[in-house]
C-alpha cells in the first residue's frame, strides 16, 4: 500500500509541476482534454481486447493522468480537488454496498445489481436510465439501457421469447422493404432488429460490442491479406478472384 500511495503522490507532484512550467499543460482546459480522454479510453479498450498487459498498464496510466489533470483544473477553480473526487466515490461505494458495509444479505450478483439500481433511485435519480450517458456509442447504450431496466423487472422471461422478438422485427422490416416504404421507416425497423439482437446477445451472455469488434478485426485482417497478395489492382480483380484470396486468409 505504501508504494502505491507513494506512486500516486509522485503523479500529483508531476502534475503540479507541469501545470506550472509547461506551456502546453498550462493551456489545457476541461473542454480541451475531453476528446483526448475519449481517445485514451478507446486505446485502453483496444489493449483489453488484445489482452496486452503491458499496453493495458500504459493506457491505465494515461487515463489516470487525465483524471488527475481534471481534478487539478477543478482545484484551481476552487471547485474540488482529487481528494474530494476520491472520497466521493468511496462514500458512494460504501453506500451502494450495504451487503458489505451494512446488514443487508444478498444471494448472488443479480441481487447486488438490483439493489444498486434501487439505491440510485433512493438517492434522487429520476430514472434508472439517468446514468446512461447520451454520448455512448449506440450499441453500448442499447446494451446498458436493457441491462439497467432489467434490474427493475422490465425483462423477458427467457431467451426464446427474445429470439421470437428478433424474428418478429425481421418480419416487420421485410414488410417495409416489400412495400418500398420510406427510408425513415426502413431505418426505424432496421433499428428495431439491431436492438432486439443486442437484447438476445445479452441474454446469452454475449457482449455485442466486443463481438462486433472482433469481427471487425477479423474482416480487416482478411481484407489486408487480399491487398497484400493480389497480383493486380483490386479494382481490376473480379469478386471471384478476391473471394479466393479471402478463403486463403480464412485458412491461414
Amino acid at each position: 500500500m505504501e508504494n502505491k500511495l507513494k506512486a500516486f503522490g509522485r503523479l500529483l507532484k508531476i502534475m503540479d509541476e507541469l501545470r506550472e512550467q509547461c506551456p502546453w499543460d498550462r493551456k489545457q482546459t476541461l473542454q480541451s482534454l475531453r476528446n483526448l480522454t475519449i481517445e485514451e479510453t478507446y486505446e485502453l479498450a483496444d489493449a483489453i481486447l488484445e489482452e496486452d498487459m503491458e499496453e493495458i498498464k500504459e493506457e491505465i496510466g494515461d487515463i489516470l493522468l487525465h483524471m488527475v489533470f481534471y481534478a487539478k483544473i477543478a482545484d484551481e477553480k476552487k471547485a474540488f480537488d482529487i481528494a474530494d473526487a476520491i472520497n466521493t466515490v468511496c462514500e458512494k461505494l460504501i453506500k451502494r454496498h450495504p451487503h458489505i458495509y451494512g446488514d443487508i444479505k444478498v444471494e448472488d450478483e443479480e441481487e447486488v445489481k438490483k439493489n444498486w439500481e434501487q439505491l440510485k433511485l433512493q438517492e434522487g435519480k429520476k430514472s434508472v436510465l439517468s446514468g446512461v450517458p447520451n454520448s455512448l456509442p449506440a450499441m453500448v447504450k442499447a446494451y446498458r439501457m436493457q441491462e439497467k431496466t432489467a434490474q427493475v423487472g422490465f425483462e423477458w422471461e427467457n431467451s426464446e421469447q427474445v429470439w421470437e422478438k428478433v424474428e418478429e422485427e425481421i418480419g416487420e422490416f421485410k414488410t417495409e422493404m416489400a412495400n418500398n416504404s420510406s427510408l425513415e421507416k426502413k431505418e426505424e425497423e432496421f433499428g428495431d432488429i439491431l436492438f432486439s439482437l443486442i437484447n438476445y446477445a445479452r441474454f446469452e451472455g454475449i457482449d455485442p460490442e466486443t463481438a462486433l469488434e472482433k469481427v471487425n478485426k477479423k474482416f480487416k485482417s482478411r481484407f489486408e491479406y487480399i491487398e497484400a497478395n493480389a497480383n493486380q489492382d483490386l479494382q481490376d480483380m473480379s469478386l471471384e478472384q478476391m473471394d479466393a484470396l479471402w478463403n486463403q486468409a480464412k485458412t491461414r
